[in-house]
């Protein structure tokens, strides 16, 4: 991570899931080094509450209501990025949703909602922005998970998501790298933040609390500290991917 504190400035980032966690952690670091960053999320008093941190720390920042499971809210939301400031610069994929249930037990429900929006809705995302990308040789940052290269029992449909996370990432990035374009795709182990609340099935919401209890969990700032190292390399630089866990985190 550079200690300049404008090695971005004159960037527009938008950063999706930034009401809390990684998101959240993402767009204030973007902030603190120059880049104007728009926080996109369904919790908009979240937002407003992000917004006006990063304004009280000189930032600049806009706060877009956003469910990226919907085509609608995604073009509108590339709209008014691009409409407030003309360009897009790095677009972070990061919204996403870990439910965790064995195939015997899944609700298929479940799976449905992890699809739509931690791959279909990133992937959308990543079209609409793709032509404002092109123009500024942008960089694509994809938020997958340590799910997305080892596949445990009890997270078949979170895993395949990020399988999938990993595999449109090296596509894409096949796709536009003659435009300049980079693509990175972040892969963290276990990281302290709301993800494990919306799992339904209650053992294996206990097995993961067991885990944050007896380990170290990385924070948000440290996937947003990876992230920032990403965007902030020279154009020629394209980190195609970071694999972060925990130290005492086996697999």
């Amino acid at each position: 991570m550079t200690s300049s504190n404008s090695t971005l400035t004159g960037k527009v980032a938008l950063v999706t899931g930034a009401s809390s966690g990684i998101g959240e952690a993402t767009a204030a670091a973007l902030a603190a080094v120059g880049a104007k960053v728009a926080v996109a999320a369904r919790r908009i008093d979240r937002l407003a509450t992000l917004v006006s941190r990063i304004e009280k720390a000189g930032g600049t920042a806009l706060a877009i209501e956003a469910d990226i499971a919907k085509g609608s809210d995604i073009t509108a939301m590339v709209d008014k990025v691009v409409s407030k400031w003309g360009r897009l610069d790095i677009l972070v994929n990061n919204a996403g949703v870990m439910l965790l249930a064995p195939t015997a037990e899944a609700d298929l429900d479940d799976w449905r909602r992890m699809i739509e929006l931690n791959l279909i809705g990133l992937m959308g995302t990543t079209k609409a922005a793709l032509p404002h990308l092109k123009a500024s040789k942008g960089h694509v940052v994809n938020v997958s998970s340590v799910a997305g290269r080892v596949a445990n029992p009890g997270a078949s449909g979170y895993a395949a998501t990020k399988f999938g996370v990993v595999a449109f990432s090296e596509s894409l990035r096949r796709e536009v790298y003659a435009d300049k374009v980079r693509v990175t795709v972040i892969e963290p182990g276990l990281v302290r933040t709301e993800l494990g609340d919306h799992i339904t099935n209650e053992e294996f919401k206990a097995g993961l609390e067991h885990r944050l209890a007896t380990m170290e969990a990385l924070t948000a700032e440290d996937i947003a500290n990876a992230i920032l190292y990403a965007v902030c390399q020279p154009p020629r630089v394209n980190v195609n991917e970071i694999l972060i866990r925990p130290t005492d985190q086996e697999r």
